[in-house]
């Protein structure tokens, strides 16, 4: 619709050609508070909720390969285009001296990514027993846009490892 001085337009073109283009703006595709608008290519956005989970129950682990603990997670479940935020922490500790302890987030659902030590929170070179929190934030690039299931995993370099007051938050890209 080309505007023209004097011109009377009706309600259907001023919705058609106004009202319409504005359903398309940022405050308008906004449906909750607290909420990202995130660019989903190309004049696109959409909704996205910052997500997080605990779990303060201590559990033990011997494997040195990742896995889930007695009673799994923290795990959440987010929609997101190809890439996440995401941010974990644990507090770890090990019955041997100078042994590591590890976390790290496997991705199942739409994508499919094993916890490995690319992206892994760790400890190492403490006494045996001493616990040490830790935290850190990693960018999960290359997922399947999607519902996509993040779940903190653990191993141990040996010993027995504890992990306690764990926590993953993910935010959707």
């Amino acid at each position: 619709m080309t505007a023209v001085a004097g011109a009377a337009y009706t309600a259907a073109q001023f919705n058609s050609n106004v009202r319409d283009n504005l359903f398309e703006t940022g405050p308008a595709k906004a449906t909750v508070a607290g909420r990202f608008l995130i660019t989903a290519g190309t004049n696109s956005l959409v909704e996205r909720v910052i997500s997080q989970a605990n779990n303060s129950n201590p559990q033990t682990t011997s494997s040195t390969s990742f896995t889930d603990l007695a009673t799994v997670g923290p795990r959440i479940t987010a929609t997101t285009g190809t890439m996440a935020l995401g941010w974990f922490s644990a507090q770890m500790s090990n019955s041997q001296v100078n042994t590591i302890c590890a976390a790290a987030v496997a991705i199942t659902g739409a994508s499919s990514i094993s916890a490995d030590n690319t992206k892994d929170l760790y400890i190492d070179g403490l006494p045996a027993g001493q616990a040490l929190r830790s935290s850190t934030v990693e960018l999960y690039t290359g997922l399947t846009a999607g519902s996509n299931v993040f779940t903190l995993q653990y191993r141990v370099g040996g010993g027995t490892g504890t992990f306690y007051d764990r926590s993953l938050g993910i935010l959707g890209l």
